[in-house]
């Protein structure tokens, strides 16, 4: 029975045959635990000499943009990851100095810690990181984690975070903005709310419903529900839906049309699974990906990763998964074309292509114990979620 939150993100199979444990994760910041892991030749970069210096920050219990939000207040440096970390975890990853001069001896506080580690010449980029590894505590499971055995038989759908989890609304905003309905988006950012939301939080959202209202209340949003606040402001100030999505910065502009991306390929992984198509096998003709993450078309006897399209505007259709893709665009009455934003150009997205299945290393489990390695940009909530098979992910801990 595949869980209601997991259709509404666009993931509608499973693509292993094991029961599943159930039981939950994240009890405690210390039963997930995630480490970066940057290439070798990165890893050797890293010198006792002047440059860029490499910090790694530890942290639980707060989100990586706070921590290095926090940083800079405290100390002045300005420090760029190579990915988000969870708040919900003890995680450990690389950050780097943007600027050649200026570092830091170690720092901490309650919530991370801060170690420089040394110098590059070149200061380190997302390209550098090719990795997570993962140890993680599955609590109140039943026995039978260690049948599990079928890590290499997991589709690389995009993982619940992605989509907002407890309130899973950011595709959402994304279609509305890709089909110029900027109302629609103003709405949904206002007043979208799920079972998961909480009581104070759908409360204000119920009193948002009225647009007469949005002055009345503003002082009743809460400081956490930022984004909502500069919409409102701007929608009281000027009343236009369009210039109000414009006001949200524009990182997170991006990652609505991203999630909404997110969204068109996991419902056409999970399509092209239903029809029988083989994602863990590139066939020719397939595109696909190298060992180092390049783009090119199969070729026999090299070891390649089979690639889905990431719709954009640039969209690709010479693929065998084209029927899923446009049938899928069709229904959603969506275009390639609609990625390209005359309005919002900063958010156009000309789409590109993900990996189909997940490459998982290092794998092991033991009691309710399990470990394992993902390649960039895959989400061990999604491996997780074939381990556990849970009846309702966000009770689980997802």
């Amino acid at each position: 029975m595949i869980p209601n939150l997991d259709s509404q993100i666009g993931i509608s199979v499973y693509s292993t045959d094991f029961n599943g444990i159930g039981g939950k994760i994240r009890v405690e910041p210390e039963d997930f635990q995630v480490t970066e892991i940057i290439s070798e030749r990165s890893q050797k970069s890293i010198n006792k000499q002047d440059g860029y210096a490499v910090y790694k920050l530890k942290k639980k219990k707060i989100d990586t943009n706070h921590a290095l939000s926090n940083i800079f207040r405290k100390k002045g440096i300005r420090l760029k990851s190579l990915g988000l970390k969870d708040t919900s975890a003890i995680t450990e990853q690389f950050v780097c100095s943007g600027n050649k001069g200026h570092a830091i001896e170690n720092f901490s506080t309650e919530k991370y810690s801060l170690e420089k580690i040394g110098y590059v010449k070149k200061p380190l980029t997302k390209k550098d990181m090719i990795g997570n590894h993962f140890k993680i505590k599955i609590s109140d499971c039943s026995d039978g984690l260690s049948a599990f055995t079928e890590y290499e038989k997991i589709l690389n759908f995009y993982g619940y975070q992605r989509f907002g989890s407890k309130r899973p609304v950011t595709h959402l905003i994304g279609k509305a903005i890709l089909q110029r309905d900027f109302s629609k988006a103003v709405e949904l950012i206002l007043l979208f709310t799920s079972t998961y939301d909480s009581k104070e939080n759908t409360e204000i959202r119920d009193k948002l419903s009225d647009p007469q209202n949005y002055e009345k209340y503003f002082d009743q949003v809460p400081f956490q529900m930022d984004i909502e606040r500069i919409v409102l402001k701007e929608m009281i100030e000027h009343g236009d839906p369009l210039r109000a999505i414009r006001t949200i910065p524009i990182s997170l502009r991006r990652f609505y049309i991203s999630a909404y991306q997110s969204f068109i390929f996991n419902q056409s992984l999970s399509s092209a699974y239903l029809d029988g198509e083989n994602l863990f096998e590139a066939q020719p003709s397939d595109v696909c990906f190298d060992f180092k993450g390049i783009i090119g078309k199969y070729l026999k006897g090299l070891d390649q990763y089979l690639a889905l399209p990431f719709v954009g505007y640039s969209y690709y259709k010479k693929t065998r998964f084209d029927y899923q893709i446009s049938k899928i665009l069709e229904q959603e009455e969506i275009t390639p074309k609609d990625f390209f934003i005359k309005e919002m150009q900063e958010v156009s997205s000309e789409g590109g292509f993900r990996q189909a299945a997940i490459h998982c290393s290092d794998y092991s489990s033991h009691d309710n114990m399990v470990e394992f390695s993902l390649s960039r940009g895959s989400f061990a909530t999604i491996l997780l979620r074939e381990i556990m098979k849970p009846s309702d992910p966000m009770i689980a801990g997802f």
